[in-house]
């Protein structure tokens, strides 16, 4: 059930150039069976973080929550037992892993609520370049529900305003350039998106532009696990203004590195 995973040169390379790479089989059908069953008992029981994005009278459901490890068994069973450390560790060439935190992300069947264009790193109170993405999909996706990526995007240099993805407003007192408004002219940007099955995964880099459509399946759910890593270079960051992560006092100061009971380091085991 946790099988040391395969990361070969290429995809590193990829991962360092484009900002997300494809990961195919990586997390055996145990693995996805245990989260299935966490992701209904975290619905059925949202967390203090749970949100729901869909906007009333639309349809679908798009459900959130946020630290389901602190409090369910088997999130905090893939953060510990998981390949998911040493997948994020071997991809972004750190000697060491910390865990940063857990995200679910559930778009029901008709759901047109899309996840917006941002970046990740703008929302978290940490500095770096060895920070990334587990994204891992516990249903098929199609391309045109995936995820999408603005390859290369993560080496531009530029940080964009985070902004809250119920209501769209920006985050307080934060001075970073607005997002430009990639729908408007698609093909002057690198998008990239994957046909995904259970078990394959996105490693993406906290710096790359990425977001992703509603879901247009009329039968098929798409869950998701997002869970965030940090590497060697990682530093906790007190940014002016308003942050979404940590969602708790993590006991450190600016400028630390990631380890404390918040921010576990889980490998090498």
């Amino acid at each position: 059930m946790n099988p040391d995973p395969m990361i070969t040169a290429a995809d590193i390379a990829a991962y360092e150039r484009d900002g997300v790479v494809c990961l195919r089989r990586m997390f055996d059908p145990d693995w996805i069976a245990v989260l299935a069953a966490g992701v209904e008992e975290a619905m059925a029981k949202p967390g203090p973080h749970g949100e729901i994005y869909t906007k009333p009278g639309n349809p679908g459901r798009f459900f959130g929550d946020l630290d389901m490890w602190q409090r369910l068994a088997p999130f905090r069973r893939f953060v510990f037992e998981s390949p998911a450390a040493a997948i994020a560790g071997r991809v972004m060439g750190a000697s060491r892993v910390n865990f940063f935190y857990d995200q679910l992300l559930v778009k029901e069947p008709g759901t047109g609520e899309r996840t917006p264009w941002h970046q990740d790193q703008p929302y978290w109170a940490v500095s770096g370049t060895q920070v990334c993405s587990i994204w891992l999909p516990l249903d098929p996706v199609a391309r045109e529900n995936a995820v999408e990526y603005v390859r290369g995007s993560h080496l531009w240099g530029r940080a964009f305003l985070p902004y809250h993805f119920a209501d769209g407003s920006p985050y307080r007192e934060r001075s970073l350039e607005t997002m430009p408004d990639i729908d408007a002219d698609r093909s002057a940007y690198d998008i990239v998106a994957y046909d995904m099955e259970p078990g394959d995964c996105l490693v993406f880099q906290a710096m790359i532009v990425h977001g992703a459509p509603g879901n247009a399946s009329a039968s098929r759910r798409r869950r998701a696990l997002a869970t965030r890593w940090t590497g060697d270079d990682a530093r906790y960051c007190v940014h002016a203004g308003e942050v979404a992560i940590p969602t708790s006092d993590p006991g450190l100061k600016h400028g630390d590195p990631m380890d404390c009971a918040l921010f576990p380091r889980v490998w090498p085991r």
